[in-house]
């Protein structure tokens, strides 16, 4: 055990291998893979594939990164307990706060994603896709307000559901696939292929939520690291079974990518196909909504605690004790973030540049980490430098969304001086 790391004597090590890849996977696998094959094929053309495989190869050493860490630091702070233990408070303040401000733009996109699938099926038109979208959202504050949880049955009920439909959707694609949706290969350039990696990062992102289930691996020294081992080449397979597939079939362009999955299993199953893809897109929406919901809601309230964040954010629910202040929060972005992609302020494809920013600021701050806490591990180390360096060179080819980060680090350290100035001349005059 780390100097400074306490354990929970209450937790039993019931999860064993087979149920540690089932979480990572639960984790990793979502609402990407509904969304990202047909943006990415949109921006890329077939070359997106390329983007895909050069995912794969980033992703494992970022995987075996985070298992490590979780192992060796288990807390429910994720990488902001990471960085924290490495580098101290106001760097792990920072890294939750840019999971905080992830959270109120991503979920929306979670549910406009959700909203689309079902707008397939009703042909819905743009205000009836964000009414519904609303509604996702509204339900899952609602979930919050209450305390309700997705439960562990429920997430294996999801992750079943994921994988089926993906291996239905690709073996029902083989048909309608054909060689001439290959040409021309980079109708784009090859920047855009770059382009289109650092948007794909939305689909790996995942690999520390599972860091506060760690103290109850059985030996997870081990299975840790054999988890998302396992977990990332199975998540990496299917995702590139579903790009390849949008790509053969030509299931997406303008007004159908953000459904390219439901599209390309109409082809062989018509509408049945389209409502199994719907129904499972809704459910996979709405239980990824509610555990970044949760989760951002928790550190709302945890970061007021702290006095880096306003103080009602701090505020809990009088009967049920939920975070209702960060909630709140979240429930006032999720409004104007909606209504600006309802007035086509900002299409989806460039707003998820914003949180998939964070994400990347995030997991280069875990990497970091990682090169400083696992320095006496030679797997940790080489993982984690190689992480680091793959992260850190997709960061330039974020575009404007690189500023999102940094104007959030540059608040944060102005009202860290402030704050510091405030005390001295407090401290002056006494």
């Amino acid at each position: 055990m780390e100097k400074g790391v306490a354990s929970s004597p209450g937790l039993s090590k019931t999860l064993g291998l087979t149920q540690i890849v089932a979480l990572y996977i639960g984790s990793v696998l979502g609402s990407g893979v509904l969304l990202i094959p047909g943006l990415a094929a949109e921006k890329a053309g077939p070359a997106s594939i390329v983007a895909w495989l050069l995912m794969s190869v980033l992703v494992l050493p970022m995987a075996i990164t985070m298992g490590l860490l979780s192992a060796r630091f288990p807390s429910a702070g994720g990488v902001s307990t990471f960085v924290r233990t490495a580098y101290g408070d106001r760097f792990g303040n920072m890294v939750g706060w840019f999971f905080l401000l992830s959270v109120p733009i991503g979920a929306p996109i979670l549910s406009v994603t959700g909203a689309h699938y079902l707008a397939v099926l009703f042909q819905w038109g743009e205000l009836q896709v964000y009414l519904c979208a609303g509604l996702i959202l509204l339900t899952v504050l609602g979930m919050n307000v209450i305390g309700l949880h997705v439960a562990a049955r429920v997430q294996t009920i999801v992750v079943s559901l994921i994988l089926s439909i993906l291996i239905l959707a690709v073996i029902a694609a083989i048909p309608h696939t054909s060689a001439e949706h290959f040409v021309p290969f980079a109708p784009n350039g090859w920047l855009s292929v770059i382009q289109a990696a650092v948007l794909m990062f939305w689909c790996f992102i995942g690999w520390e939520a599972v860091t506060h289930l760690s103290e109850e691996f059985v030996d997870p020294s081990k299975n840790a690291i054999r988890g998302v081992l396992w977990s990332a080449g199975i998540v990496a397979l299917l995702y590139f079974g579903v790009a390849f597939m949008t790509v053969a079939t030509h299931s997406y362009g303008v007004g159908i990518s953000a459904a390219s999955l439901s599209v390309m299993i109409q082809l062989s199953l018509g509408p049945v196909g389209g409502w199994i893809v719907a129904i499972t897109a809704l459910f996979i929406c709405i239980a990824t909504a509610n555990a970044y919901v949760g989760a951002a809601s928790r550190i709302a309230f945890a970061l007021s605690q702290e006095n880096i964040a306003p103080r009602w954010f701090g505020k809990l629910h009088p009967k049920y004790q939920t975070p209702t202040g960060g909630l709140l929060f979240l429930a006032m972005c999720f409004v104007l973030v909606l209504t600006t992609l309802y007035l086509g302020l900002i299409d989806l494809s460039r707003l998820i540049e914003l949180p998939n920013s964070t994400f990347i600021a995030t997991y280069i701050g875990g990497c970091l980490a990682g090169v400083k806490l696992l320095r006496d591990n030679r797997v940790g180390r080489i993982a984690s430098w190689t992480s680091l360096i793959f992260t850190a060179g997709l960061y330039p080819f974020l575009g404007w969304s690189a500023l999102y980060p940094l104007a959030i680090a540059a608040a944060l350290i102005l009202i860290g001086s402030k704050r510091i100035n405030k005390g001295s001349g407090q401290s002056l005059s006494a």
